[in-house]
């Protein structure tokens, strides 16, 4: 065999030739390459040879192997994404249809102050957001693996339990207890801490505090999972070097958990940046983000590719996001995601 060539060509290849031989008798003219013989031979044949060529081919197709989770990535991933993309680069016209006119005026638009503002906006709030779930779920999360003992798991499924609710009920829930007219501002007012109901609501302020309730589940459970599954004697270690609890956290336990804290920025960060409803509930026309303006471009404006455009923005952030989070936090980092 030459130097170079792939074992599992040559076998494929031998086969087929054979098999060709064989059948030349039986069928009759008709074509090898027919879909009705390759099925049969492809059938017939045995299953380790069956196996090689499903390898050579993804080999040569270079991908890692081709599945129902492949199909179902490109059907509802990239095919989605692929659209919506070449959406970006077309026209809308006067009634909101779409008019096959390449251009690149959308694109453009993404500089104006508004827009730019817009981008600036949700960016800030997605990052604050990240930073106060981490340093809120990581002490949650620390609290329950060290000290929940056997309550651990009921604590965990109270950290979990709002999201078996609707997010739109949930947000209307806050949007009543913190209204001028709302239970805080009730309770306050009867206890005479206040002389007129407080401002909570439609201003930046509540809207982070409000996607921090939304998604701080997100930040907890990867960084639970890394806790869990850290070495103790590790940390005994540590503690018989004569390492103080606060050195053996920064030394040993930080930078070993540092996967599931990636892959909780991930998952926090990334339903912040497209997430228009809190906006829209809890902070008003004047703290809009960029899923607010996907949504008046799609539904309000009828305008396709303009929203289009948004969006194949807010995914190439995003895309950056994880890539940068994934290269710093290596396999542990997908491991927590998925």
């Amino acid at each position: 065999m030459p130097r170079g060539a792939c074992p599992e060509r040559h076998e494929i290849l031998r086969y087929a030739q054979n098999d060709t031989k064989r059948r030349a008798g039986n069928d009759k003219g008709m074509f090898f390459g027919s879909f009705q013989t390759a099925f049969r031979i492809v059938g017939e044949m045995p299953g380790n040879l069956r196996e090689k060529i499903r390898k050579y081919l993804a080999k040569q197709a270079h991908l890692p192997s081709v599945g129902p989770v492949s199909i179902w990535t490109i059907l509802f991933v990239i095919a989605p994404l692929g659209f919506i993309l070449y959406f970006s680069f077309l026209t809308a016209g006067d009634f909101g249809q779409i008019l096959p006119i390449f251009t690149l005026e959308n694109y453009q638009a993404l500089a104006r102050p508004v827009v730019a503002e817009v981008f600036l906006r949700t960016l800030l709030f997605s990052l604050a957001t990240t930073m106060i779930c981490l340093l809120l779920g990581y002490p949650l999360a620390y609290f329950i693996v060290m000290y929940g003992g056997r309550w651990r798991i009921h604590l965990l499924l109270l950290v979990i339990l709002p999201e078996w609710t609707s997010y739109l009920i949930r947000l209307y829930a806050i949007r009543m207890l913190s209204g001028r007219a709302g239970l805080i501002n009730s309770a306050l007012l009867s206890l005479g801490l206040i002389s007129s109901p407080l401002g909570i609501l439609y201003n930046p302020s509540a809207v982070v505090l409000t996607l921090v309730y939304g998604w701080l589940p997100l930040m907890v459970l990867p960084v639970y999972a890394s806790l869990v599954g850290l070495n103790p004697s590790l940390l005994e270690a540590s503690a018989d070097l004569g390492a103080t609890p606060f050195r053996r956290f920064f030394t040993v336990t930080l930078p070993l958990t540092k996967g599931g804290i990636l892959a909780g920025i991930i998952l926090v960060f990334i339903p912040c940046i497209g997430d228009w409803l809190v906006p829209l509930l809890m902070g008003g026309t004047k703290t809009f983000m960029a899923g607010n303006l996907v949504y008046l471009h799609f539904i309000s404006a009828a305008n396709i590719p303009a929203g289009s455009t948004i969006g194949v923005a807010l995914t190439a952030i995003v895309l950056i996001i994880m890539y940068l989070c994934i290269k710093a936090g290596g396999k542990e980092a997908t491991e927590r995601i998925i």
